[in-house]
């Protein structure tokens, strides 16, 4: 488990884009099974949740449709809710960073890790758009 003081900004950087932080199984379970579409980020301290991963999904909500719900959860932190979510994201293997869209509690889309590791934030933001479009 990594230290509060370590992974504090890390959680800010998404909780200041307006990213409700889960840290329990049933509070993924209630976001993910929530009305609408739910964005969930499954935010790590890699550096390419640094420089891609949440740079990716706080550019993504400057398009004109964006999910009802902003949530995160932290691996190697939150590890209840983290399993919790991972289990929603089944057939996807376990990665951080990793996103996932739901809508009325379905999975709809899924960027895992291999798609965020050495891509540029913009590529990330566009892909998360190119879903809200469909989804949303």
């Amino acid at each position: 488990m990594y230290p509060a003081e370590l992974v504090k900004p890390m959680r800010e950087d998404l909780a200041s884009a307006g990213f409700e932080e889960l840290h329990t199984a049933e509070a993924v379970k209630s976001a993910v099974d929530k009305e609408g579409t739910t964005l969930v980020v499954v935010n790590s301290v890699c550096g390419c949740a640094a420089a891609n991963a949440r740079p990716g999904a706080k550019m993504s909500l400057r398009n004109s449709k964006r999910p009802d719900h902003l949530v995160t959860v932290f691996a190697g932190v939150d590890t209840e809710a983290v399993n919790a979510a991972r289990n929603f994201m089944v057939p996807f293997p376990p990665s951080s960073p990793s996103m996932a869209l739901f809508r009325d509690g379905e999975l709809v889309h899924m960027i895992e890790r291999h798609h965020i590791e050495g891509r540029p934030a913009e590529m990330i933001a566009e892909n998360l758009m190119e879903a809200y479009n469909e989804f949303c």
